[in-house]
């Protein structure tokens, strides 16, 4: 109804003036709700999403709650309250939402989780995200390739595993999809757990935090490696794994003759790939942000003008209440050989950003 009203008085105040043709394109208002600005995955999100629904036709209304999950719940019931015509949310905690979501549903707007699925609610039409579970075997894939180039003499590698957030349910299925790799190799005794420490409920990182990264493994190296050396590091986020680093270089891994251990992340983040071309972080996974906004604006323009949007998985992603229809992206391993390549042949990146 709101979209005819605008539609008629567009015609009744426009008829005959050269401004018309702009008020018609005028498709409505999208609210896109983003968890934070201190990654600047995120940032690269909100931008090209703005871009492409603008592109669209529509208007775009973005904001960061900076991880604080009261923050984000108030400026997405604000959204609610504004009756913007679609909302694209990539949730804190992805279990928060559930009596927002449903006022949405009450007033018909349409509800897309964007890269992390919102849990518990059956308000949630549809999911844009990457393959996950296929991130998680990326990271683990060439976590063991590095190790088998670095230490290729090792009986067995000393290795440590870092997980996401535990109120993300990303963090569940990148961790799950590495183990898929690693536990053979576990079992096999091939790869050594020194510290025992594994299970999302024991690894996991709230917040994705960096610190929180470095503080753990300030701990591990105290109370494990004075005198055993460290291989490996499964890192599932290159926020983490600055901070796992800056640990490591701080015991003097990476200098004299001391190999940095194999470590791994995700997000194609500049420090990171930087990092990789020093010689210390080994490995990102690269998740195109532009194509998950293509993907995500196609849904909310097929839902607003009455179509199908575009899935490719009706069965991984269950909320506990439905399973949410989904469209599942190809992540790229990418490591010294193929950064240029992947992230500079795509445009993603420019060589002065990373030079």
């Amino acid at each position: 109804m709101r979209k005819l009203l605008s539609a008629m008085t567009a015609l009744a105040f426009g008829a005959g003036l050269l401004a018309a043709p702009a008020i018609a394109q005028d498709k409505g208002t999208i609210g896109i709700a983003m968890p934070t600005k201190s990654s600047a995955r995120w940032i690269s999100d909100g931008n090209s999403m703005v871009e492409q629904f603008e592109a669209a036709g529509y208007s775009a209304d973005l904001q960061y709650a900076e991880d604080d999950i009261p923050n984000q719940l108030a400026q997405i019931e604000n959204m609610i309250t504004k009756e913007v015509d679609a909302l694209v949310i990539a949730a804190i905690d992805g279990t928060t939402l559930s009596n927002a979501l449903a006022n949405a549903a009450a007033l018909g707007i349409p509800v897309i989780a964007y890269d992390r699925l919102i849990r518990d609610s059956p308000d949630v039409n549809y999911y844009a995200t990457f393959d996950n579970f296929k991130v998680g075997v990326q990271q683990a894939n060439s976590l063991v390739q590095g190790l088998e180039e670095r230490y290729p003499d090792a009986e067995a590698w000393n290795v440590e595993l870092f997980g996401g957030s535990p109120d993300d349910n990303n963090a569940y299925f990148f961790y799950d999809g590495a183990m898929s790799v690693l536990q053979p190799l576990i079992d096999d005794g091939k790869i050594n757990i020194v510290s025992g420490q594994m299970g999302m409920d024991t690894v996991g990182t709230l917040r994705w935090d960096g610190a929180v990264a470095q503080a753990r493994m300030d701990n591990l190296l105290s109370a494990h490696y004075t005198d055993t050396q460290l291989h490996g590091v499964l890192s599932p986020y290159d926020g983490l794994s600055i901070g796992i680093l800056s640990s490591l270089k701080g015991v003097g891994y990476g200098s004299g003759d001391q190999q940095m251990p194999i470590v791994t992340g995700q997000d194609a983040e500049v420090p990171s790939v930087k990092s990789i071309l020093a010689g210390e972080q080994y490995s990102t996974v690269f998740k195109d942000t532009r194509e998950l906004a293509r993907v995500t604006v196609g849904m909310v323009n097929a839902l607003l003008e009455g179509g199908e949007p575009e899935i490719n998985d009706t069965k991984t992603y269950d909320n506990g209440v439905k399973v949410v229809p989904s469209y599942l992206l190809e992540p790229v391993s990418v490591d010294a050989s193929n950064w240029e390549e992947i992230l500079i042949g795509s445009g993603y990146y420019t060589m002065d950003q990373i030079k």
